[in-house]
Formats: structure tokens, sequence, C-alpha cells
């Protein structure tokens, strides 16, 4: 009951992050900017690997060059390549996005989750270490969603099962994507981030599932990128590294 608790409890701070947003409408404005930037891109890559697919296919199967059905074994395999291509534009989304709109990004999460004394690090010292830590993490995502990609040909398991753990794999970081911000200001390291999202696993989950679900639907990712930056910042100071309360005045004798 907690683990459902916690999973609920992560799918309302994506809404939080919405409500905060409707509130600051020319934050949310501006924040749109870097996600059609970055829709733009992944539009035109998957009309080319579209256009593209057949040939890749070919490329990829000579050894069924004498296969009678060949034709519609390729015709599977390309829509298979375009399928993973789609998915993984979903899973890096976020990653492209939030290098895109760094600057802004970075003044969005500290807007939202105010440190008192932070000392905050220009956008161009950040944004190499962010780069690094996004190819990191997109390694990880790889090792899981390829797996989870030949699976989804079993029958009936890759039609229900494989589904469901994609969800969950491609939630849990995309979760791991959008809190670094708010994690960073905080000074903690990436494998220590891995760590506390770990530990919160349930509030992870809630959060990056319901994030991965909207952002399958493509104008529904635009508008929601701010707001999931704006919710993972609520997230990380309400639940994954809370911020110390400011101390108390000293007491007179």
């Amino acid at each position: 009951m907690r683990s459902l608790r916690d999973f609920a409890s992560g799918v309302g701070f994506f809404f939080q992050g919405l409500g905060w947003m409707s509130r600051h409408g020319r934050w949310w404005l501006f924040g749109l900017i870097p996600a059609v930037i970055a829709f733009a891109v992944y539009v035109a890559a998957l009309i080319l690997l579209g256009a593209n697919a057949r040939e890749v296919a070919e490329f990829f199967t000579p050894f069924a060059d004498s296969w009678s059905w060949a034709d519609l074994f390729r015709t599977l395999v390309g829509i298979a390549i375009f399928l993973g291509g789609l998915a993984l534009a979903v899973l890096t989304f976020a990653a492209l996005t939030l290098v895109i709109g760094e600057p802004f990004y970075e003044r969005l999460s500290a807007e939202v989750d105010p440190l008192p004394g932070a000392v905050e690090q220009p956008w161009w010292r950040t944004l190499p270490r962010s780069i690094r830590d996004s190819l990191i993490t997109l390694f990880y995502v790889l090792l899981f969603t390829v797996p989870l990609f030949f699976l989804g040909f079993v029958p009936v398991i890759g039609q229900t099962v494989v589904p469901v753990l994609g969800a969950f794999v491609s939630g849990f970081f995309l979760t791991v994507e959008l809190t670094t911000l708010a994690l960073e200001r905080r000074g903690v390291p990436r494998k220590e981030r891995f760590a506390l999202l770990r530990r919160n696993m349930g509030v992870t989950l809630g959060f990056g599932v319901v994030g991965f679900l909207l952002f399958l639907v493509p104008l529904v990712a635009i508008v929601a990128m701010p707001a999931a930056v704006a919710g993972a910042a609520l997230l990380v100071r309400t639940r994954i590294a809370p911020t110390p309360p400011p101390p108390l005045p000293p007491t007179t004798p």
C-alpha cells in the first residue's frame, strides 16, 4: 500500500508542476521555446528515418536476400526500426530540451525551488557536465530498453509485460533527467542522485511514468516540458532532498 501511495504522490508532483506553471504564464511561455526547437529536430529526424527505413532494413538483413518472404520480413524490420527511433526520441526528448534550454530551465528550477545562500554557477560552466551526464544516462537507458525492444517481439509477453516494464524504466530515467537541475544546485553528484532516486523509487516512478506517457503525445510533450521541470523541482524540494528549515533565531537569556 505504501508503494501505491508513493506512486500516486509522484503523479501528484507532476500535476503540482502544472499548477505552478499555470500561475506563472510568462515562465511557461519561455519554457516552450526550447521544447519547440527539440520537437522540430526530432520531427525532421523521424521523417528522414521513416523515408529510409526500408533501405536501413535491407542493409541490416543481407541474409534475407534469398528468402521468398524477404519483402514482408524487411517491411516488418523497417517498421520496428522506425518504432525504435520513435521510442528513443521520447526517451531523449527531455535531455535534449534541457540542454537546449539550459540557462532558462536553471532559472526556472531556482524560481520554483529557492535555496537560501545557494551559489548559482553560470550556465556555460554547467553545460558540459550536463551533456556528459545526459550521455551516461542515455547509455543506461539503452542498456535496459534494447533488450526490452527485442522482447517486444515475443508473443503475449511482448504485448503485455514488456510495455509496462518499458514505461517504468523510461519513467525512472526521465525523472533522473528532470531532477538533475534541482539536485545539482544542492551539490549532489551524479552517482548519489541515482541512489537518492532509487531510495524513493515509488514517488520517482509515479512522477516519471506520468511524464513519459504525456511525452508520447507530441504536442502535449511541448506544453508539458516546462511543467515537468517545475514539478521535478517541487519533488526534490519536498521528497527527494528536502530543503532544511532556516535556523531559529538565538533566544535571549
